[in-house]
């Protein structure tokens, strides 16, 4: 559970030093080549938070679940269609709660190519739970994500990008491969828990690079912008151009039920359709990019 300071301007040194050092973004995993030589990686990725979305911040608002479910029925089959059409791989991050729904759902996706991760039990805020609570909900969430699609996922997601202090070190002790929930960094990095290197790999996100944050209406509170899906484009073109620029990663989060209208999914197809047409392109999941710079890492 993540501490909450009411006067921090009386933390003594070692006190916020301590706080900093918890987590911390440790050796540089930036390759200078990606597979085949190329210059520049994408790595797309979609929450399927469907119905949890609701559920996992405790809400039951039946629109709402709807919502969630679109997301289901009809924007994971626009995404895994157009994923079809260019041939390129993406992983897929679940809540268990989802799995469960729709078990058919999670094994079309693996059965596609493309990866499923970790994205907790019922898209619960870590940042809210105890030690055990957490580790138990995560343990379970594998387990039933394992069951479902006849292979333990290997990396994670936290929901909404919140971690507890403790987050990293049950990442490290489930012996996953990598975490995608921190920002500290725009290339891959090893994460460092109190001082020590985990092994774990962060493939780093960051709010600009989610569609959720310029395309989700939010009723109350009314706390994200609506921003025309053709400014969207530009600015995720903008960090695809700017990673091929300098030879870097371009990490992409979307939503099915936010993505996957009429009026959006042609995003999706030329962000792909803009990455070919500058050549010098791998596309992988975030599995296959963590592993990569993991055993690549540049001298």
């Amino acid at each position: 559970m993540s501490e909450r300071i009411s006067e921090p301007w009386t933390l003594q040194e070692e006190e916020w030093r301590r706080l900093i050092g918890r987590v911390r973004a440790g050796r540089a995993l930036k390759p200078a080549a990606w597979p085949g030589g190329a210059r520049c990686a994408v790595a797309l990725s979609f929450d399927c938070d469907h119905e949890t979305f609701e559920l996992g911040g405790g809400g039951t608002a039946t629109g709402r679940l709807a919502w969630g479910e679109f997301g289901r029925r009809v924007g994971v089959p626009r995404i895994l269609a157009s994923l079809a059409r260019h041939d390129v791989p993406a992983s897929f991050f679940m809540p268990a709660v989802c799995a469960q729904i729709d078990p058919d759902e999670t094994r079309r996706i693996v059965d596609a190519g493309h990866e499923v991760g970790l994205h907790g039990w019922i898209h619960e805020n870590n940042s809210l739970l105890d030690e055990a609570t957490e580790r138990e909900l995560t343990l379970r969430a594998r387990d039933v994500l394992e069951k479902t699609m006849g292979r333990a996922p290997v990396g994670f997601r936290s929901a909404n990008w919140d971690l507890s202090p403790n987050t990293i070190g049950i990442v490290k002790e489930m012996g996953l491969e990598y975490d995608s929930s921190l920002m500290a960094d725009e290339s891959c990095y090893e994460l460092v828990c109190d001082g020590e290197p985990t092994g774990v790999v962060e493939v780093p996100v960051e709010w600009l690079r989610d569609d959720a944050v310029y395309l989700m209406f939010n009723r109350s509170p009314a706390t994200r912008p609506w921003t025309p899906p053709d400014d969207v484009y530009a600015i995720f073109k903008r960090e695809l151009d700017a990673a091929w620029e300098e030879g870097g990663l371009f990490q992409l989060v979307m939503h099915p039920f936010v993505i996957g209208y009429r009026s959006r999914i042609w995003m999706l197809d030329a962000l792909i359709e803009h990455a070919r047409e500058k050549g010098d392109i791998w596309f992988g999941t975030h599995a296959e990019v963590a592993r990569w710079a993991r055993e690549n890492p540049a001298p």
